[in-house]
């Protein structure tokens, strides 16, 4: 019985694994008004959000107000590694731009947009 508990406990656990999204895990973003993140995404309801997990400045690691506030929310994965119809929240400024994403390997391309003007960002992945 033990084994068979331990067999299905593993199949589980494969199974969640190989369904995880690729954008899931920490990302690095670029410098933006001296300081940059580290964003940790995860599954939130059917789509992907993005948290600030770690920040940093040209001291080192420091202690934000921000972190723990969702960075990237209600995004949805396309395929082909592009996704869609999310929200992205520039910190710096404090504004919500509508977001698209990206995915080719180790770089997330991020675009915060306003009609057709985007601004953008290339993110690389920590873990």
């Amino acid at each position: 019985m033990k084994r068979v508990l331990t067999a299905a406990a593993l199949v589980v656990g494969l199974a969640g694994a190989a369904s995880a999204d690729p954008v899931m895990g920490v990302w690095k973003t670029q410098v933006d008004d001296g300081a940059y993140a580290h964003v940790t995404f995860s599954k939130c309801g059917a789509a992907l959000c993005g948290a600030i997990s770690r920040t940093f400045n040209a001291s080192g690691e420091y202690k934000s107000e921000n972190i723990g506030k969702k960075l990237v929310w209600d995004m949805s994965p396309n395929g082909g590694g592009k996704y869609s119809g999310g929200k992205i929240w520039q910190p710096s400024t404090g504004k919500v731009y509508k977001s698209k994403m990206t995915l080719s390997g180790s770089t997330l391309k991020v675009a915060g947009c306003v009609g057709p003007i985007c601004k953008k960002q290339t993110w690389s992945r920590v873990k």
